[in-house]
């Protein structure tokens, strides 16, 4: 689980994020990243999981694996970043092995560019 600290709620937050963020696409996700120079509270993160990915179950999943993904790389953000995992439809076949070495790449992707 996020601590509250660290969640991304507000909908301008997200719109900020990918509309204006850096963004990386791998097979099962997408990152939009938002690294606000300045900012000083703690990174937040946000997860976009629709209807396309599949029922409520393989979402619910989904989202629970993304958010344990992404709780383990929360002391490696930036500070005052904002990042939105986008969970494309093939993320509901991947093992959770295959999340964590998507998500690993585009942040690979985005700290090159």
């Amino acid at each position: 689980m996020l601590p509250a600290s660290n969640r991304l709620v507000r909908s301008d937050d997200f719109r900020r994020a990918v509309r204006s963020g850096r963004r990386a696409a791998r097979r099962a996700v997408v990152l939009h990243v938002l690294f606000e120079a300045g900012h000083t509270g703690p990174p937040r993160v946000g997860f976009v999981v629709n209807k396309a990915v599949g029922n409520a179950v393989q979402r619910n999943r989904v989202h629970r694996r993304l958010r344990a993904v992404m709780a383990a790389r929360i002391p490696e953000l930036p500070a005052g970043s904002l990042t939105v995992v986008r969970a494309l439809p093939s993320s509901a076949a991947a093992s959770y092995d295959e999340l964590v070495a998507d998500v690993d790449e585009a942040f690979r992707r985005l700290s090159k560019s």
